[in-house]
């Protein structure tokens, strides 16, 4: 099967998102798991279990989705979470449906939660707003660990600015739970640098954060995976495009240096040609490393 990773910065790349390819895809996904399906029970350890839009807050927005695989314990079922892209002011948890299988292939056992937050648009919602949505999110996960049958081993995974929340969360916060790795694609970690160096991508974020790192250098910091880096940080992947348009691989790069500085476990997947998402045999090498990157430390 191939499945396509487009999580993009920009509302004319995200549109790419809405083709028939990956609707279909995704259908795919939703029927053939719900066919499936017997018994959607979470307290039921011995059932898989596929709900969608649950609750983990009062806002419209503060939703997730889930898979539980069957068999699961509270000891050994370890727990990876979804968070996408969209330059903080779009994008759905839908848009990595598509990404359910190709886990479950090579991460069977594992329980995956796929999280919505609150967008940025004109004055409202704006950051930290979805670093804090994240963090609720994250918090009811781990609160249902006994009802659902899960362990305290998670993961981290996004794309774009959905892997920049990722990394904020997994190195700014040891609470409720420390991850045991955390997976980036193309993430922003350094947003002033990001701001001083692309202009659209400066225009982005002066919407989303309301402000400038002139105007505000605190929130810009706080704001910034690239300040939390410290010997005790997860494990992480980085994977990254060379030719990226919105997020340049300096950003990488530079986060890489940081995380070989302090002593992290890391791995660096570098795609020269590739731009803010790739498909085809490059993603399906990304699946196969982030596999076995958290084979080797999720443990």
């Amino acid at each position: 099967m191939r499945i396509s990773l487009i999580i993009c910065c920009i509302q004319p790349y995200s549109r790419l998102l809405n083709s028939s390819l990956v609707k279909t895809t995704c259908l795919f996904i939703l029927f053939a798991t719900a066919a499936c399906q017997k018994n959607n029970d979470p307290a039921d350890p011995n059932a898989a279990v596929n709900q969608s839009n649950i609750s983990y807050g009062t806002e419209a927005s503060q939703k997730m989705d889930l898979y539980l695989p069957k068999d699961r314990t509270t000891t050994t079922t370890k727990v990876i979470i979804l968070i996408h892209g969209g330059a903080w002011t779009e994008g759905d948890k839908s848009d990595f449906t598509a990404y359910f299988v190709p886990l479950q292939q090579r991460l069977p056992g594992y329980a995956i939660f796929n999280i919505n937050y609150r967008l940025a648009s004109g004055s409202s919602n704006l950051f930290p707003t979805q670093e804090n949505d994240v963090k609720k999110a994250i918090e009811f996960i781990y609160s249902k660990r006994n009802e659902y049958h899960i362990s305290d081993k998670f993961v981290f995974l996004g794309a774009s600015a959905g892997a920049h929340l990722a990394l904020l969360q997994g190195f700014k916060y040891n609470t409720p739970v420390k991850p045991k790795a955390v997976v980036s694609f193309f993430a922003p970690t350094n947003l002033t640098a990001l701001y001083n160096d692309n202009a659209f991508a400066a225009t982005v974020m002066q919407t989303v954060t309301g402000t400038t790192p002139a105007l505000n250098a605190t929130l810009y910091q706080q704001s910034s995976p690239s300040g939390f880096v410290t010997a005790a940080s997860p494990p992480t992947i980085l994977l990254q495009g060379g030719a990226d348009p919105i997020v340049p691989f300096s950003q990488a790069d530079s986060f890489n240096a940081l995380l070989g500085t302090a002593g992290v476990p890391h791995q660096y997947v570098f795609y020269p040609g590739e731009g803010h998402g790739w498909t085809g045999n490059n993603l399906n090498d990304s699946f196969d490393k982030i596999a076995a990157f958290l084979t080797q430390y999720v443990n």
